[in-house]
């Protein structure tokens, strides 16, 4: 059984709601520009000959974009389970104890599915 708290009013949670799905077209939107960048790019130049620095800029900003990719795509996850969660009732507990959320992180970081202190082991686990 979760821990208790104040509830969570209908209008708050219908309000994370359209913030999440909000949330997910501007990371999903994010990826597509990026990838439409990419290929935009690789259509205009890819026949030409590269230098070496050309090559390892290339690799850093790659780098740099996986990287942002894999917060990316972990924060989509946690966006879809959160709204998961709202359509099953157990919004604002979390995933790992059970225990409730606080209201200012839910609106702070309306993704969010475990405790401050749950997400702060997760990161550094990482």
């Amino acid at each position: 059984m979760p821990d208790q708290q104040a509830p969570l009013s209908r209008e708050f949670i219908e309000q994370q709601r359209k913030r999440l799905e909000a949330l997910r077209r501007q990371v999903l939107g994010g990826e597509e520009a990026a990838t439409a960048s990419r290929q935009a790019f690789q259509e205009q130049h890819g026949a030409e000959a590269e230098e070496f620095e050309d090559v390892a800029q290339d690799l850093a900003q790659e780098e740099v974009r996986q990287a942002q990719h894999d917060v990316d795509d972990r924060r989509v996850r946690d966006i879809e389970r959160a709204l998961q969660k709202i359509d099953n009732g157990t919004y604002g507990f979390s995933d790992l104890s059970g225990k409730a959320i606080g209201k200012a992180r839910l609106e702070a970081t309306p993704e969010a599915i475990l405790t401050i202190e749950e997400e702060r082991s997760r990161e550094g686990s990482r």
